[in-house]
């Protein structure tokens, strides 16, 4: 399959993820993109990727524009943008007929993701959100013994992620990076919340199988001067009756990506640590702790799917991002075979919807101090 990025120029940080979990499994290939704004940067950039110089466009309505006029048109768009920009690549490339995959978070409102699920109901294309997390094998093996009751009824569940990159205001300095992340013009509403908040309640909501209802929620601007939360702490309530917690930061200094996941159940717990992701642990009452290891043949055939090398031999972020291409790449080639085109595992438009209600609610709930609200 052909592949064109929108955003991914030169500086961008997850432009060249994009582009190596794409082409890792074969199956795909960048040979387009609307890399910057800039024509020359977008040039640039794809000089770096190897792509001809001709298919690189100065803008996305270029890109969408000539790549439908061609005899070898790409077949699916990645957006890989600040988050204002989401919205309105990805409507102009489904209303063209592309499939897409964008970075989270859908949209940067609650009002644009729930008009881009009228536009993917109406669409050829198909849709799909990079929750990187979800694209772990051991992630996949928490979801499918959560399924299958191994732990039991759910009791609770805990994530934390902790970073530490903007603990000062470097977004002061010109960086990129956190330049766009605390400007609500670029990021929407939400700060930390919707930078990496939506991959803790993505990772609750996907691994336990259950959907939060109801949030208690505190968010804060911790660093002086800074426009949105940098600093998130919420109560969540399942839907089958569990308790949780959801704490994300990005001002604990001199952490890295501290994303961990914790799960109690009646019969047993899990924990997983993004740091540590070829292990997950699995505590019982009467007897031994297990260790359950990626690669290894017993896990679950959703996590053998997702492994690409025996046990012992370490696999990543990388590979995770892979797999949500080569997912969405299998529904791609399904859909185009007369089949449904839709999996469990493919973080589809419903996702993103339910990720930017997460986002509206707590903020909205955490400035007014309004206590427990409901989520859906």
């Amino acid at each position: 399959m052909r592949l064109a990025m929108v955003g991914g120029g030169p500086g961008s940080f997850i432009g060249p993820v994009h582009r190596i979990a794409a082409e890792l499994d074969g199956q795909i290939e960048l040979v387009a993109g609307a890399f910057s704004s800039s024509a020359e940067r977008s040039a640039q950039a794809a000089a770096q990727y190897g792509i001809d110089r001709s298919r690189a466009y100065a803008d996305y309505e270029s890109l969408l524009e000539r790549e439908q006029a061609r005899t070898d048109p790409v077949d699916l768009i990645a957006i890989v943008t600040p988050n204002h920009l989401h919205f309105p690549v990805a409507a102009a490339a489904l209303k063209c007929g592309f499939h897409v995959i964008s970075d989270k978070p859908a949209t940067a409102t609650l009002d644009e993701a729930e008009a881009l699920a009228a536009l993917v109901a109406g669409s050829a294309g198909l849709y799909a959100l990079t929750y990187t997390y979800t694209g772990y094998p051991m992630m996949r093996q928490a979801r499918a013994m959560c399924a299958a009751g191994e732990l039991g009824r759910i009791r609770k569940v805990v994530v934390e992620y902790v970073q530490g990159w903007l603990s000062e205001p470097i977004e002061a300095d010109a960086q990129k990076q956190a330049a766009w992340r605390t400007d609500p013009a670029r990021a929407g509403i939400g700060g930390c919340i919707g930078d990496i908040g939506v991959h803790a309640f993505n990772l609750v909501e996907f691994v336990t199988g259950e959907r939060v209802v109801k949030l208690c929620a505190d968010l804060s601007s911790i660093v002086h001067g800074r426009r949105l939360d940098d600093d998130c702490n919420l109560l969540v309530r399942l839907s089958g009756g569990a308790p949780g917690v959801i704490h994300t930061t990005q001002i604990a200094a001199g952490e890295r990506n501290g994303l961990a996941l914790r799960v109690f159940g009646e019969k047993g717990s899990l924990l997983w640590e993004q740091e540590n992701p070829n292990q997950l642990r699995v505590s019982w009452p009467d007897r031994p702790a297990q260790t359950f290891h990626a690669g290894s043949s017993y896990l679950a055939a959703s996590a053998v799917g997702a492994c690409r090398l025996p046990a012992g031999h370490p696999e990543g972020y990388l590979e995770a991002f892979a797999n949500l291409y080569r997912d969405f790449a299998a529904a791609i080639r399904a859909r185009e075979n007369g089949e449904s085109g839709s999996s469990a595992l493919v973080n589809d438009i419903e996702v993103g919807v339910r990720s930017m209600r997460f986002v509206e609610v707590a903020v909205a709930a955490s400035r007014n101090a309004r206590g427990w609200v409901t989520v859906s």
